[in-house]
């Protein structure tokens, strides 16, 4: 396979030739005798071939090659040739997510986001649109999507099916319907690699990492626990939580402490305050939980960790993960969460201070801090790539909330197959939240096909 970038220019003219310069001819090793093949994604037209003296890299399309092949717009793209008779053009990478009538947010609260990638990828020779499922037609396998235009505006096109897609679909209960995977499927089923697949709830992710050595960073956790497990976890362990299976933001979470002296406590989240409750009795407690609604089936009870400090506030990471160019998990962010006084999590939403990590290791560990730091990055790519090698649908982005004890050890609560960018808001992870788009726009490159490959 030979590749390289093009210039593409759309020409008015009424033969359907396809001209190319020498000097491009020679870098992809074309056989130019007689007709050559065009091809953008799943679309494809074979046409005359012409080879001018022309200085540069580009490829003259008439108009009604172009309309044929569905190619958005002319201008700078990548272009390989895999047989020497063909020219493919692309990437077309699509960000799948919800769109709304909204012209100002026609994606919703992900808005922002889409704005902050694309911005990000304006320096790539690619083709980056976003589409809803709804915008498929399966019967011509093609895709209408909005690309941006001039003054922040968006104009909407209909191209080929994408060669890569990134999936930022924002409903869990839509993700899990059975016409959303047979949707997902039919990707797959075409040879079109679709990444983060769909959201994990607690208990995969415990079900993933069971019997992999990367579990001793796992508290002990019980999915669907009866009332006796969860007597016993608290006499073990002395203080657990209760967690919601598929839940997010901390919503729904209950820490719940056991003392021989004095009893049983229950701290959560109410009507916007933080409450704490006491109870003589162990029933007490879960009659407590039981006029809450909290239905067992959905739950999980996982082991409390003495975690690390300040001002007597607990503290915890949020990682960001995601793959680069090379197909490797790094480490593209770390914000530091510290709890609220009396909240139940770290979350800023209940009370919580975003941190960076350097301020809370160096202020816990002294010198040691850097070194708890790296410690900290190696178990967040060995749990990243135990995660994937346990999944069975590829991953190109995940979220770590991970912390660490009094003794350094780290430790794993939960992991999020689509993690929000909330830390990359505080002023010094802006430049980590910039890294982790590049990683994410350098990995659909990789997986369109569309980049040299680095072996071993």
């Amino acid at each position: 396979m030979s590749l390289t970038t093009c210039n593409i220019l759309i020409s008015q003219q009424s033969e359907r030739t396809v001209t190319v310069t020498r000097s491009l001819s020679k870098l992809l090793q074309l056989n130019t005798s007689r007709t050559i093949t065009v091809r953008l994604g799943n679309k494809s037209s074979t046409h005359p071939v012409k080879v001018v003296n022309r200085k540069g890299y580009f490829v003259v399309l008439p108009h009604a090659v172009a309309s044929q092949i569905r190619l958005p717009s002319g201008g700078k793209c990548m272009v390989k040739s895999n047989t020497g008779k063909d020219l493919q053009f692309g990437p077309l990478i699509g960000i799948m997510t919800s769109t709304s009538n909204n012209p100002v947010l026609p994606f919703g609260s992900r808005t922002g986001f889409v704005k902050e990638f694309l911005r990000a990828a304006s320096n790539k020779f690619a083709y980056y649109f976003v589409f809803s499922p709804r915008n498929v037609n399966w019967d011509e396998e093609v895709v209408t999507g909005y690309f941006p235009s001039s003054g922040g505006r968006w104009v909407r096109k209909t191209v080929p099916l994408p060669d890569v897609i990134y999936n930022r679909l924002p409903s869990r209960s839509a993700e899990k319907s059975i016409s959303m995977e047979d949707f997902k499927e039919k990707f797959v089923r075409r040879n079109i690699p679709i990444f983060n697949w769909s959201f994990f709830d607690k208990s995969d992710v415990y079900r993933l990492l069971a019997g992999d050595e990367a579990n001793e960073h796992v508290p002990e956790s019980h999915n669907r626990p009866t009332s006796q497990i969860i007597r016993t976890m608290m006499e073990k362990h002395r203080f657990v939580y209760l967690k919601p299976t598929a839940g997010s933001l901390g919503i729904g979470i209950y820490r719940l402490t056991y003392s021989p002296e004095r009893g049983y406590f229950a701290r959560f989240r109410r009507n916007g305050s933080n409450v704490l409750m006491r109870f003589s009795r162990f029933e007490g407690l879960m009659r407590l939980l039981k006029n809450h609604g909290v239905r067992m089936q959905y739950y999980v009870v996982q082991q409390g960790i003495r975690l690390i400090e300040i001002d007597s506030c607990p503290i915890d990471f949020r990682f960001h993960m995601t793959k680069n160019g090379d197909n490797e998990w790094v480490t593209s962010g770390i914000g530091a969460k510290k709890a609220g006084k009396g909240s139940v999590t770290t979350h800023v939403r209940t009370g919580g201070q975003l941190m960076t990590p350097e301020q809370v290791l160096n202020r816990v560990f002294g010198s040691r801090g850097d070194s708890v730091l790296e410690k900290a990055k190696a178990v967040a790519i060995k749990l990243a790539n135990s995660i994937e090698r346990n999944y069975s649908r590829p991953l190109g982005e995940l979220g770590f909330d991970l912390g660490i004890d009094k003794n350094e050890r780290i430790w794993m609560f939960e992991a999020n197959a689509k993690p929000g960018r909330s830390i990359f808001k505080h002023p010094s992870l802006k430049s980590q939240g910039k890294t982790s788009l590049k990683n994410l726009i350098d990995h659909c490159m990789y997986l369109s096909r569309f980049q040299l490959r680095r072996e071993g």
